[in-house]
């Protein structure tokens, strides 16, 4: 490398940090919420003084109209945060995005020099916090503003990862593939099902009862709170963080040529340490290691912390992608198809002890606070047969 492997893991490690902005809201006193005495009664349909009344009085309560779950996973890149959408994209009753803010960041910054001035970072999170907003109360054509060129009556073929979602591979989107299939390739899709109609996109996600969306582009949960505020949503935010040194680990091998022109946003970790209201009963943290330790039994988790049922086709496509494969697609490098509690900690046979060490010492609250071991040898560090999370108690909810 023609620069410091230690200025690579600094560059690395301030892009990492960004996941763990929630987490040190943990250790807080807990905080007070004003009880609504019939919170379904909040909403647009009711036109009552008394409900008006009620729904002024309590303003941290937010109603739904459409009363839609809106499921946000918030996460970094290389996290494992394609695989969790897959555990909302294979249900037949989401509606799932992949990565819709990578239109807003390519519209208005220029690819791998993103600018470092406040006033542009406020732009761009205004611009995805909107976005967000239209995407989940299903108007799709407010995106038409951000894909280049431009769709043409409301149809396109340059939408980022369509092909990763299985709502736009099916009907009435595309006829092609029937909405029971699992493990859809997004080449396929993209091949087969030819232009994307926003229309037919727009009716699809409307059909739907929840809307999922992954994201990777925006640097703090502190960014969200309009969005979770807002009474139009139901929103709730599903934070995935990793290792540090799995994250690092993969990194550098999935962007080996580009690695060191690697960028995102920057932002601070010293939000403090108290609870926030705004997310009393819209947050779940996941480490990343425990569902690939055991996907099934985390997912029932997560699926419980949201209010859904999961449905056959998220079983099935769990059972499928997490038991190891020797096909191509397994391989790619952003596929899903693994043996997942191998691929969760491998980089201990791939990453160098002298990064590991250095990591562990910029970082050790991290690995502390999320209950990650830190090793003190190359030895201790390729010992497959130990486990690098501990299985103390670990409080995943606000």
């Amino acid at each position: 490398m023609q620069c410091s492997w230690k200025a690579v893991i600094l560059l690395a490690l301030a892009s990492i940090a960004i996941q763990y902005t929630a987490i040190r809201t943990f250790t807080a006193k807990p905080f007070h919420i004003c009880p609504v005495p019939n919170p379904l009664n909040c909403g647009l349909g009711q036109e009552t003084e008394a409900f008006e009344r009620i729904c002024d009085e309590y303003p941290y309560f937010t109603y739904n109209v459409s009363r839609k779950t809106h499921i946000l996973i918030l996460a970094t890149t290389r996290s494992g945060s394609s695989f969790v959408g897959q555990l909302f994209n294979q249900h037949s009753d989401v509606f799932y995005l992949f990565e819709p803010l990578y239109h807003v960041q390519t519209t208005l910054i220029p690819r791998l020099s993103h600018s470092k001035s406040t006033a542009d970072r406020r732009v761009m999170l205004g611009a995805s916090r909107d976005l967000l907003r239209s995407l989940y109360g299903c108007d799709l054509y407010f995106l038409e503003s951000y894909i280049k060129p431009p769709p043409v009556n409301h149809t396109t073929d340059k939408l980022f990862r369509r092909g990763a979602s299985k709502a736009l591979c099916s009907p009435p989107v595309c006829d092609v593939f029937g909405p029971s299939e699992v493990n859809i390739e997004e080449g396929d899709c993209v091949k087969k099902c030819s232009t994307l109609n926003m229309t037919l996109a727009t009716d699809s996600c409307k059909e739907r009862r929840h809307v999922a969306i992954k994201i990777v582009r925006v640097p703090e949960i502190g960014d969200l709170k309009a969005l979770v505020e807002d009474p139009r949503l139901n929103l709730k935010i599903i934070q995935l963080v990793r290792d540090p040194r799995g994250i690092l680990s993969s990194r550098i091998e999935t962007f080996r040529d580009t690695y060191r022109l690697w960028r995102i946003w920057r932002a601070t970790v010293s939000t403090g340490l108290s609870r926030p209201h705004w997310l009393k009963g819209k947050y779940m943290l996941v480490r990343y290691e425990d569902l690939a330790r055991n996907p099934l039994e985390k997912t029932k988790e997560i699926y419980q912390f949201l209010g859904m049922t999961m449905d056959k086709n998220v079983i099935k496509w769990i059972q499928i992608n997490t038991r190891g494969s020797n096909e191509l697609s397994a391989k790619h490098k952003y596929g899903t198809v693994r043996d997942s509690a191998a691929n969760a900690e491998s980089w201990r046979l791939k990453l160098s002890y002298d990064m590991v060490e250095y990591t562990q010492t910029v970082c050790p609250q991290v690995l502390h606070r999320l209950g990650y071991k830190t090793v003190n040898s190359s030895e201790e560090l390729k010992n497959m047969s130990l486990t690098l999370v501990q299985d103390r108690t670990f409080v995943p909810f606000l």
